[in-house]
């Protein structure tokens, strides 16, 4: 089973037990996340697709690392004018652990047992 989650202005696949690299997130360390707007859901040969996001679904991470990518040069010339300007970025990132997909029907169900272990 895995899910289309966007966040940070781009869309990521997510799965359960792995990790992604997304936009820098503003969380701490070891802290949860959910993702809440899910695109698309797939699980074996059932698909569910949002319109624009699949109502009622989620994904719950864990904040692993926040780092910088690989350098990227920036090198900027004009021909027979003598102009170059060499820069480098690097964008920041944050690693976050996938722990659990979670669907509409799925949260209904939690529910439901959470009630009947309440009474």
């Amino acid at each position: 089973m895995y899910a289309i989650v966007e966040t940070g202005g781009k869309q990521y696949q997510v799965e359960e037990g792995r990790y992604v690299e997304v936009e820098l997130l503003d969380a701490e360390k070891d802290s949860k996340v959910v993702f809440d707007k899910i695109v698309m859901i797939v699980n074996g040969k059932k698909s569910k697709v949002g319109q624009p996001y699949v109502a009622g679904a989620s994904a719950e991470g864990t904040v692993m690392a926040h780092d910088k990518a690989k350098k990227v040069i920036v090198f900027k010339q004009r021909p027979k004018k003598g102009y170059r300007r060499k820069q480098g970025h690097r964008q920041g990132f944050t690693r976050v652990m996938i722990n659990k997909i979670r669907t509409s029907a799925q949260k209904k169900a939690t529910a439901e047992t959470t009630e009947a272990a309440a009474e």
